[in-house]
């Protein structure tokens, strides 16, 4: 029995599953680190992998960066968290405040599911009203509101123009369905025809720029000005959530457009590899977390929130994070997706790429999805895609299991090469199937 595999059974024996995140499971057990450097990481077995995941997105500098490394140990030498305020907290607000002109105010919370969920939250109190409109398909966390649609199938995700609130998780309560709006991807007039049937309702629109499981397509301009149009003639709010995406410019994808949402959720890389979330936005809506006038209409509270070192380690990776370490990454990605799509032609499979800045995805078909439901991956699809990803893993790559890549400004074009590489190899192993 490996290293891995017994760890596994102890882990079965104390946990359900065997883990807390389902997503570290693997057939026939899930590996388990020892160590990470830079773009590698180490296994119980010794083995070495690139590594593509990057956590899912929370290591923009790869692991064990050294500057981070040693600003966090100072400050665990003098304390993890306190019931007072610390200044680590204000010069990181400063910092991210200054990085985009909509980020007025911040608050700090423990993770992007909470940022989400704060938001939402605030929007509501802000506005007054008990609806959420959200994208069809669109991952934002386990919050019973944001996770609506996420995992709806054909047979319950209802007709195209009117896309059914499904829940994901068994016991979720109607009204919460009740309360969600679910809007299609990219399509500007069944969206707002569908926000005009609860115009007085709809406290906010939350929308991902890059939505990772509709599959890494960049939001249209077109899409996000309709509802930037939309919720400004309706008194509603626009909140974009970029847990995943503001690695994507200096301050976020939403400098890709000439939309200025007025909330923005906020996690992974901003904690520095700690755990962390982030609210950002119009100082007037922020303002409902504000108790210093009276009882706040949204108060927020967190026993870890903005504890002072996930705000050292923060601080340090996004000052690291400057404007030519996001021109670097963002060019290392688009070599990445030119690179991964000459392994295609070379491997002669029906596949293509997808993705924008510093991340890119696999899809097994000659066109990328443009929606949710293109997107929407059949059983027997589903497995196939599995496999193809455990063949890149086999090969030494840790991927996303959607076949997703996220890089880290630890890689170089030694990475980019080895992945196109393996890549042909991987497709070269599932081509049979592909080509029935």
């Amino acid at each position: 029995m490996t290293k891995s595999a017994a760890l596994f059974e102890r882990a079965k024996a104390v946990m359900p599953g065997g883990c807390s995140r389902n997503t570290i499971l693997r057939k026939p057990h899930p590996i388990y680190a020892v160590r990470g450097a830079g773009c590698y990481v180490y296994d119980v077995e010794g083995v070495e992998r690139i590594d593509f995941a990057n956590n899912v997105a929370s290591l923009i500098h790869g692991h064990a960066h050294p500057a981070i490394v040693a600003a966090v140990s100072e400050q665990l030498s003098r304390g993890t968290a306190f019931t007072v305020g610390t200044e680590a907290e204000i010069a990181y607000a400063e910092h991210m405040c200054s990085r985009n002109e909509g980020f007025e105010r911040i608050r700090f919370v423990n993770s992007g599911t909470e940022a989400v969920m704060g938001s939402l939250k605030a929007a509501r109190a802000y506005t007054g009203r008990p609806k959420i409109a959200k994208v069809e398909g669109s991952y934002h966390g386990l919050y019973d509101y944001a996770e609506t649609s996420q995992t709806a199938k054909p047979e319950t995700w209802g007709p195209a123009e009117q896309p059914a609130s499904t829940p994901v998780s068994r016991g979720t309560p109607q009204r919460a369905l009740d309360d969600v709006v679910v809007i299609p991807f990219n399509d500007p007039q069944r969206a707002i025809a569908l926000l005009d049937a609860h115009a007085d309702e709809i406290a906010c629109v939350l929308v991902d720029a890059l939505p990772h499981r509709i599959g890494l397509i960049p939001a249209s301009a077109a899409f996000l000005f309709a509802l930037r149009e939309w919720t400004q003639a309706n008194g509603a709010l626009l909140v974009f959530d970029e847990v995943i995406t503001f690695r994507s410019n200096y301050g976020g994808a939403q400098q890709w457009y000439d939309v200025q949402p007025d909330l923005t959720a906020l996690g992974k890389m901003i904690g520095g590899g700690f755990p962390v979330g982030g609210i950002a936005g119009r100082a007037e809506v922020m303002d409902v977390m504000n108790p210093l006038n009276g009882p706040a209409a949204f108060p927020l509270y967190g026993t870890f929130s903005a504890n002072p070192v996930t705000m050292t380690a923060g601080r340090t990776a996004m000052t690291l994070f400057d404007a030519s370490a996001v021109a670097a990454i963002n060019a290392l990605g688009e070599a990445a997706r030119t690179s991964l799509r000459e392994a295609i032609r070379i491997a002669d499979v029906p596949a293509c790429v997808t993705g924008r800045g510093s991340m890119f995805r696999f899809h097994l078909s000659e066109s990328a999805p443009q929606n949710y439901r293109e997107a929407y991956l059949a059983p027997s699809r589903a497995s196939l895609l599995a496999r193809f990803v455990g063949h890149l893993f086999d090969g030494g790559l840790l991927m996303v299991e959607t076949g997703t890549g996220i890089l880290s400004t630890a890689m170089g074009g030694k990475e980019i090469d080895r992945l196109a590489e393996i890549a042909v190899s991987a497709l070269r192993k599932i081509k049979p199937e592909l080509d029935r």
